[in-house]
């Protein structure tokens, strides 16, 4: 049997875009970042603009295989990465917790991005925050250029996954 490659772009080939008003629309576009990768060199500031950017390489949860999916001999099944620019407006403030920002190369997993009052905490991996001090919620995604196949599924071990209080004015 011949080895393929099973493509597991089944959403098409519109890009991911949405826009974020309120904590339910946070929510949804917190599913579809779980796990997205950003470098620190990937994030800015803009204070006179308050705009908060990141760039990040989005995993494509709408794409991966079912859990348990086997492929069949002699294929090989592939997940999807992408880039994806989001940006927050209305940010009055930035601070980190968990990072030097001077280690540009480092990469942070995202896990989940939260609102509370006046505030949007963007949680990663190994106790990192990123909160964001907001005068509303408005954010926009959007997916840039093409996905590229990866064989790796990101995984979730059972753990506590509350952001560490971000304590370190910055501007990321």
């Amino acid at each position: 049997m011949v080895s393929r490659d099973v493509s597991l772009l089944q959403a098409g080939d519109r890009p991911f875009r949405v826009r974020a008003e309120d904590a339910e629309d946070l929510a949804v576009v917190a599913a579809f970042l779980q796990d997205a990768l950003l470098p620190v060199s990937g994030m800015t500031y803009e204070a006179e603009d308050g705009r908060f950017v990141m760039l990040v390489q989005r995993f494509r949860w709408e794409t991966a295989p079912e859990a348990g999916t086997v492929p069949a001999e002699g294929d090989t099944l592939y997940a999807e990465r992408v880039h994806c620019g989001i940006r927050f407006d209305g940010v009055t403030k930035v601070q980190t917790h968990g990072f030097d920002r001077g280690k540009r190369e480092r990469i942070l997993n995202l896990l989940t991005v939260h609102p509370s009052d006046g505030q949007i905490d963007i949680a990663f991996a190994d106790n990192v925050t990123i909160r964001l001090a907001v005068d509303r919620i408005l954010c926009h995604i959007e997916d840039l250029g093409e996905p590229w196949p990866t064989v790796f599924t990101p995984s979730h071990p059972e753990e506590d996954t509350e952001p560490a209080a971000a304590d370190k004015a910055s501007d990321a």
